[in-house]
């Protein structure tokens, strides 16, 4: 888009008439105090209000020089398509339980469909990535092993869409919730040292979302120590146990009633978030995992302040080199003449 910075300098386009008309004319060019090389083409063509017909060409040369200098003068811009700044929000970390007992399905989506923990976990944890604008989000998937499926990124969609194709026992049947937490430490530590230092104040602790429906049964760190060493590199860590409390399964002697999540560690998953700052949330069906998570967003607020810029290119140099070439013209025109 074309903009004027200044767009009062256009009002000195008439000045060549106003000198022509409302002054009065030197006697002489020697008296004359503002001397502009083709301002005698005015004074000669523009007598009594009319143009001689035989200098009609230097006038219209004259009247572009004069129009082109001012223009140049109200400094003229290109203003290009705003560009948005990404903002300096939260670094999260999402981790997810892929283990055996994640297929078990004990939850209920929106259209009634029942579905296993992974695929509900999937619908609201993915809305929760959504609406994270601004802030940098990782995901690590954990089974028998604990990997870094997506690195911290500004690139949301990204990080949805590898949740949304991950699979159960993709990382091993078992529950390695304590690799897990170390893995998410030791990518916030490389991370913060090859960031800039952050000015006072404006820095925030990551945070780690750590989701399972078991206790640790694999890897090398026990959860509580991995929880401790979190605390000490300031990360903060939000534990989510999902499961129901009770459903019921058929069986031989009709259907009975079960707790499928009789193997849910609360006591460590509570003790993981109290030594780091964070807390403990229990998620039994799909509506109180959607509360958590938009719990999560209260606890830890979405950076609203957003930047953008437009590109400016500056114009001016164009009309003043038509300026400069027409007034050139005018005076090589008035040599020739005389």
């Amino acid at each position: 888009m074309l903009t004027i910075e200044w767009l009062w300098v256009l009002l000195f386009l008439p000045l060549p008439w106003l000198y022509r008309y409302l002054l009065p004319v030197a006697k002489a060019a020697e008296e004359s105090v503002l001397r502009v090389p083709f301002i005698d083409d005015f004074k000669n063509m523009a007598g009594g209000g009319r143009v001689i017909k035989k200098d009609h060409l230097l006038f219209w040369l004259g009247v572009l020089a004069w129009a082109c200098l001012v223009a140049a003068a109200s400094r003229p811009q290109w203003l290009g398509e705003s560009i948005e700044l990404p903002v300096s929000g939260r670094d999260i970390m999402l981790a997810v339980d892929l283990s055996g007992s994640m297929e078990m399905e004990d939850f209920v989506l929106r259209n009634n469909q029942r579905v296993d923990r992974l695929t509900a976990t999937k619908a609201v944890a993915g809305e929760f990535i959504e609406r994270r604008t601004g802030d940098r989000v990782g995901l690590i998937l954990f089974g028998r092993q604990a990997y870094v499926q997506t690195p911290l990124t500004f690139d949301r969609e990204t990080v949805k869409t590898l949740l949304y194709e991950s699979a159960i026992g993709l990382a091993g049947k078992e529950t390695a919730i304590g690799d897990a937490i170390g893995l998410a430490v030791k990518r916030f530590r490389e991370m913060q040292s090859s960031r800039a230092p952050s000015p006072a104040g404006q820095s925030s602790k990551p945070i780690l979302i750590l989701l399972t429906d078991g206790a640790n049964t694999a890897g090398e760190v026990e959860p509580v120590k991995a929880a401790e060493f979190a605390a000490q590199e300031g990360l903060k860590i939000y534990t989510i146990g999902i499961g129901a409390d009770q459903m019921t399964v058929p069986s031989l002697f009709g259907a009975r009633r079960i707790n499928p999540s009789m193997d849910l560690d609360e006591e460590t998953l509570t003790a993981i978030a109290d030594k780091t700052g964070g807390k403990y949330f229990r998620a039994r069906d799909t509506e109180e995992l959607e509360k958590i998570y938009q719990l999560l967003d209260e606890l830890e607020p979405i950076a609203r302040e957003s930047k953008s810029f437009r590109p400016k290119i500056s114009l001016y140099y164009w009309p003043l080199s038509i300026a400069v070439l027409l007034a050139m013209a005018v005076l090589l025109l008035s040599g020739l003449r005389r």
